[in-house]
């Protein structure tokens, strides 16, 4: 499943800190499965199934205990405020309520939902703020698409807003590989539609009888490459930027589009999703290098958490 590190203008846990939590979700995520399939085969799977799993708590506890030891006593406040953000984010990857799967499939995509929300959860909220998720994005066929079918090793970004020059740009999906990262726009309107491609400021869009001009997605896609590439030069991030327009459920069809733009539509989306969908290569440095690139440069619209301050005015 891949990773969502940026959605909309919600604070992240990425952002706090990108060098760790890819790590740790990769790592949760194996852990989780590994005891729920285990449960589930068991027979021991229950309605309000929730793991304490020991190995997890004992790796939480050496995790913890490390970080103890860097710290002197004056700091025993980042210490507690450590061993919170630890218990927060493990009880946040809790698996309750799970229905009786009649199979492995069956078992595996309700792990797969869980994790949709949860990650949701990691990009909407840190262990101090939080912000208000629009509850669209939990019916988001198109998220759900890209987060339930793409490996680990992919980093998502949704609809994120950059702020350039102090002025906010959003802009569609941006995907990062571990070899390159693809800015992706979209048309998908009327299924089985057929788009009209030009270099021109619209693009004509014809779905049965009926004819309408769409804006030119090439400018979105360009807009993206273009944010991505300055970005990339001034944190030294050597990747490869591709553009591609997407329509997965219609025809595009423009015989001079300009050679740094990739047509994906209902003919050739699939194999190239494909492609992505097995790329076996682990998460990557400069991959990493890139997302903080970005991140750094996104907008972020949050509150703090009131339970958190309630906390810290009852010491």
């Amino acid at each position: 499943m891949a990773q969502l590190i940026k959605l909309q203008d919600y604070v992240t846990r990425y952002e706090t800190d990108m060098s760790r939590y890819p790590a740790q979700y990769v790592r949760l995520k194996k852990q989780q499965w590994e005891n729920l399939k285990a449960a589930w085969e068991s027979g021991t799977l229950r309605f309000d199934n929730e793991f304490s799993n020991q190995e997890i708590f004992e790796e939480k506890q050496s995790i913890f205990n490390k970080i103890r030891g860097w710290f002197s006593r004056e700091d025993e406040t980042i210490v507690e405020e450590l061993d919170i953000q630890l218990e927060k984010e493990e009880e946040d990857f809790a698996f309750r309520n799970f229905l009786h799967a009649a199979n492995e499939q069956e078992l595996k995509q309700q792990f797969l939902d869980h994790l949709f929300r949860f990650q949701i959860k990691w990009a909407s909220s840190t262990i101090h703020e939080k912000s208000f998720v629009n509850e669209e994005y939990y019916e988001s066929e198109k998220l759900q698409h890209f987060l339930q079918r793409l490996p680990d090793n992919i980093l998502l970004l949704y609809e994120p807003i950059f702020l350039l020059k102090k002025a906010p740009v959003e802009v569609e999906v941006l995907l990062l590989t571990p070899t390159e990262i693809w800015c992706l726009a979209f048309l998908e309107k009327e299924d089985d539609a057929a788009y009209l491609g030009s270099t021109d400021h619209f693009w004509v869009e014809k779905h049965q009888d009926h004819e309408a001009k769409v804006l030119n997605p090439m400018m979105s896609a360009n807009r993206m490459g273009k944010i991505v590439k300055q970005l990339f030069k001034l944190y030294e991030v050597e990747q490869p930027i591709r553009k591609a327009v997407v329509s997965r459920n219609g025809y595009i069809d423009f015989p001079e589009v300009p050679g740094d733009i990739l047509l994906l539509d209902k003919r050739s989306y699939e194999d190239w999703f494909h492609r992505l969908r097995n790329l076996a290569s682990p998460l990557k440095m400069m991959q990493i290098k890139g997302a903080k690139a970005l991140l750094e440069y996104c907008q972020t619209t949050s509150f703090r958490r009131p339970d958190w301050d309630k906390e810290n005015d009852e010491e």
